[in-house]
């Protein structure tokens, strides 16, 4: 054979050589790309059963407790009339933080993005914000809400509404687009205070954002309590006049 046939021949077979080395080398790549993409996503799904666990079983002690408490304070009040005027008053305290269920006429406000397809400018000004929550929670409050929800998280002194990203939280849990927002108090109040020109809901719908406010005059209105827990750190308590003092604190 003629070297001219070997070179050829022998060229020939390193590049099929170099060929099966790379498409080897690729193929185990892939896999191990794979495999760690779903080790990944197994650990992260592993991860939020277990934190989704512990909160189901601090929700459950929470309500326990509460049913305890509550026990307590009708034996209490069956028991001495002071206790009973006590264990009033503590119920009275209980509502206006938003530890307790309510229901009432109101307003329902639903604010939702304005659709994708629309937008020809700057995107953001058409996306529901946080700061827009917040201005409508002020406003509602102005005008005598009672009682406040976003998506089911009942709105309290101690609630944050922040942005987290490309989400909104409130009271620490991820809130979406449409946001619906419940208020109980006078209807009338309420549509007025938020329907009227140059509010700030006219100045969403001028942005682009879809608004949309009702009435509701029937004691439709849920909105569920607090689930969280206050904590003072710097505020003194006071109890009929008397000091809330470390004894009591304890």
């Amino acid at each position: 054979m003629k070297k001219t046939q070997v070179a050829i021949l022998l060229g020939i077979m390193c590049l099929l050589l170099t060929m099966g080395i790379c498409i080897q080398a690729k193929t185990v790549s892939s896999s191990t790309t794979t495999v760690g993409k779903t080790k990944a996503e197994n650990e992260l799904r592993d991860s939020v059963l277990r934190w989704k666990e512990k909160y189901d079983n601090a929700y459950q002690e929470l309500e326990r407790k509460e049913s305890e408490l509550n026990d307590l304070r009708l034996m209490a009040s069956n028991t001495d009339g002071n206790s009973s005027s006590l264990s009033k008053m503590l119920e009275q305290y209980n509502t206006l933080l938003g530890y307790t269920n309510v229901t009432g006429p109101g307003i329902m406000i639903t604010l939702e993005d304005a659709d994708s397809s629309n937008i020809k400018l700057n995107a953001t000004d058409y996306i529901v914000h946080d700061g827009d929550i917040v201005e409508v929670i002020n406003a509602l409050k102005n005008a005598g809400a009672e009682a406040i929800s976003v998506n089911g998280q009942r709105i309290v002194n101690g609630t944050a509404v922040t942005c987290a990203g490309n989400i909104i939280k409130a009271n620490g849990e991820k809130i979406g687009s449409p946001f619906v927002i419940n208020a109980i108090g006078s209807t009338g109040r309420l549509y007025g205070a938020l329907t009227m020109p140059g509010g700030y809901l006219e100045r969403l719908q001028e942005d682009g954002v879809l608004v949309k406010v009702e009435k509701i005059e029937k004691n439709t209105i849920e909105i569920p309590k607090y689930t969280g827990i206050y904590k003072f750190e710097y505020a003194d308590w006071e109890v009929r006049g008397e000091r809330w003092d470390e004894e009591y604190k304890r």
